[in-house]
């Protein structure tokens, strides 16, 4: 018996979803991929009919959105894209440097794991991104790299904390400010990263991991101001009278 396709196979496994997980999926694509940005608005009319679903699904899925922290309603205003302090960036960032920390330290010793064979092929896809200046395949580099470590950690529990927890507050934080800095230079970031992670002894991983995090923070964020001004699209409203402009771009942008 032939196996199916991995297309077929995504196919089928989309259509096991219930209607209400795949609007949750569908958001949470369009956030990852910065179609849905912070402070935007969502108009459950539109998307309902944008994904061709009633609009109990889509309160389904805003619900489980807004538990995780990605989006909040207000009783008058309506469901936006979660906005995120400057206060709250830098607990973000605190939070990862101590949790990849760790991740460096159990993946450092253990002797199953080769380190530069884990993380080499990715920095090649990042100098290979910068090479193109394609900004798009630089961004999902550095997700990858930074991911792989996790994995390599071989600790499911601080696994799913990082990827499901905090990984999108970092893909929001990421995709409002990498943009900003020189792929060039964050190009040398991630090198000088993925070397004292090699090099460093196991007994100052973590201390190191942290050091490197508080330095990103540091000249990200003396330079920019948080959040700049973005065009809002999709089922946005940025009229002065508060009336919805319906669009519908998000399906041809997150697909």
């Amino acid at each position: 018996m032939s196996m199916g396709s991995p297309k077929t196979s995504t196919a089928k496994k989309e259509r096991e979803l219930s209607a209400g997980e795949r609007v949750e999926a569908h958001l949470r694509k369009a956030i990852y991929a910065g179609t849905l940005r912070p402070r935007q608005r969502i108009i459950e009319e539109d998307l309902a009919g944008e994904l061709e679903v009633s609009r109990g699904p889509v309160r389904e899925a805003l619900l489980r959105l807004e538990r995780d922290g990605l989006v909040v309603t207000t009783s008058r205003r309506g469901t936006f894209i979660r906005d995120i302090s400057p206060a709250e960036i830098g607990v973000v960032f605190r939070m990862r440097s101590k949790l990849e920390g760790l991740c460096a330290r159990y993946m450092r010793e253990d002797a199953s794991v080769d380190p530069s064979t884990v993380l080499e092929p990715v920095v090649k896809r990042l100098r290979t991104a910068t090479e193109k200046n394609n900004e798009e395949r630089f961004f999902h580099a550095d997700m990858e790299l930074h991911r792989a470590i996790w994995k390599a950690s071989n600790q499911p529990l601080l696994y799913r904390t990082l990827n499901l927890v905090m990984n999108p507050y970092i893909f929001m934080i990421a995709r409002a400010y990498s943009s900003q800095v020189p792929m060039g230079r964050r190009l040398e970031h991630h090198e000088r990263y993925v070397k004292m992670l090699l090099r460093t002894p196991i007994a100052k991983i973590e201390e190191e991991v942290e050091q490197y995090f508080s330095e990103v923070y540091t000249q990200t964020f003396d330079r920019i101001s948080p959040f700049p001004p973005f065009a809002l699209h999709g089922w946005s409203n940025n009229s002065k009278d508060g009336s919805a402009t319906r669009q519908s771009r998000l399906s041809r942008g997150a697909s």
